[in-house]
């Protein structure tokens, strides 16, 4: 019966405690802090979908953001676009390509040297592979590279200014790590999974090694929140389910059950507005000051996958990455690496 009222309140859009539901919108959410201009806001994964909703409605707040990509070019146009509709808005591009620990490191290198602030960064690059099994530069699993392990050394290299930012300016700092329901789809032992893929020793999967990247998102988000408690840090970290969304579907209408199963679908998907609304609740909302470690859907805290609870599996899975990034520390220049 729960799971039967959760998909009713879904299907309806009802709102839950925060007072939004799943057909909030990112603009929606943020209408109680309409002012953010005191803000700088790094957004990775922000020149299309959810993350370039995010920036717009931030941007359109007021704040400064950063947005990192692989194609700068991509990048710059965006920046266009958020400017066409608010012409005062602050946005640096930069580039990034979360697949490679050489360029994390670069990225976090030049951001620091512009002696910028930093308030919010929102973790919500994506990569779905449909191809075959490919490796990163650094040997990983490029889907596992691109959706966490980038994200997980990008953290780590900028964890530094965040708390400094927030014990210069009182305000709270903010973490962000996008994951998605269907890291509840692997159960099984991701780092023997990794291990075996990685080797082509099994089958390459593309749904499972993303499954995979975003447990580790999950993960990361529950020992980071310990850890950042730990540190006394001024800074909270939370992960978010954005929903899937809809898109231009294809099909051919030869029939009542296609336009049937059509209407079901479109009703179970969400607009892009809708699917970033959680990401920027979780940015930005006042009602989440303070609230750490969560997994939050439709703006609402939600459970996450039993594999995805265990505080064991977490501590386990940031001494792997650590030690996946070891492999090339070497390369990290004048950019510190702080130890959390």
């Amino acid at each position: 019966m729960p799971k039967m009222l959760q998909a009713a309140r879904y299907l309806l859009g009802s709102p839950g405690a925060s007072g939004f539901g799943s057909k909030s919108t990112a603009e929606e959410v943020t209408a109680a802090c309409p002012d953010l201009g005191s803000l700088t806001a790094i957004i990775t994964g922000a020149t299309s979908g959810i993350g370039a909703e995010t920036a717009r409605v931030l941007a359109k707040r007021g704040a400064r953001v950063v947005i990192p990509a692989r194609s700068v070019k991509a990048a710059e146009d965006m920046r266009a676009r958020i400017l066409a509709e608010c012409p005062g808005a602050d946005v640096l591009v930069l580039h990034l390509d979360l697949s490679s620990l050489a360029s994390v490191r670069d990225f976090a290198r030049r951001f620091l040297s512009l002696g910028l602030p930093l308030h919010l960064l929102i973790n919500n690059a994506g990569k779905f592979s449909h191809g075959q099994l490919a490796l990163s530069e650094d040997g990983v699993e490029m889907t596992f590279a691109t959706n966490y392990l980038g994200h997980f050394l990008l953290t780590k290299l900028l964890l530094g200014r965040m708390a400094e930012t927030a014990a210069e300016t009182g305000v709270q700092g903010r973490i962000v790590n996008v994951s998605s329901s269907v890291h509840g789809w692997f159960s099984g032992d991701w780092a023997d999974y990794l291990q075996l893929v990685t080797r082509r020793k099994i089958p390459y999967d593309a749904t499972q090694a993303y499954a995979v990247s975003k447990l580790a998102n999950v993960l990361h988000t529950k020992e980071l929140a310990a850890r950042l408690q730990e540190m006394g840090a001024d800074v909270t970290v939370n992960c978010v389910h954005p929903g899937i969304v809809r898109t231009r579907l294809n099909r051919d209408r030869e029939g009542l059950i296609t336009d049937l199963v059509f209407v079901l679908l479109s009703k179970l998907l969400k607009t892009t507005p809708q699917a970033a609304a959680t990401t920027c609740y979780a940015a930005v909302h006042p009602r989440l000051a303070g609230v750490s470690g969560r997994y939050l859907a439709d703006c609402n805290e939600a459970l996450p996958s039993p594999a995805a609870a265990s505080r064991r599996e977490a501590a386990r899975l940031w001494q792997a990455s650590e030690d996946m990034i070891s492999g090339s520390s070497s390369q990290q220049g004048s950019t510190k690496e702080r130890n959390i």
